[in-house]
């Protein structure tokens, strides 16, 4: 925070205050402040597992019984 408001202090010298609160600039901060938002959420969407919300919740498609060529189970080596 105190780095922020040194930046704001010394862009103010630099540029003036009247420009610093001048509705383009404020415009393109909002427009800036919400893509990091956004980029910052696909990222960490990217790093997380995935979830699948299917698997949470009994569904009808299962099947009644097992289709498998080895309906009791397969006791065989590879």
């Amino acid at each position: 925070m105190l780095a922020q408001a040194s930046a704001v202090v010394a862009a103010q010298g630099l540029v003036g205050g009247s420009v610093l609160q001048s509705g383009p600039l404020r415009v393109l901060a909002a427009f800036v402040t919400i893509n990091t938002v956004m980029y910052s959420a696909l990222a960490l969407a990217k790093i997380l597992p995935k979830l699948y919300p299917g698997g949470w919740f009994p569904s009808r498609n299962r099947r009644a019984e097992d289709r498998s060529i080895y309906p009791e189970g397969w006791d065989g080596e590879r």
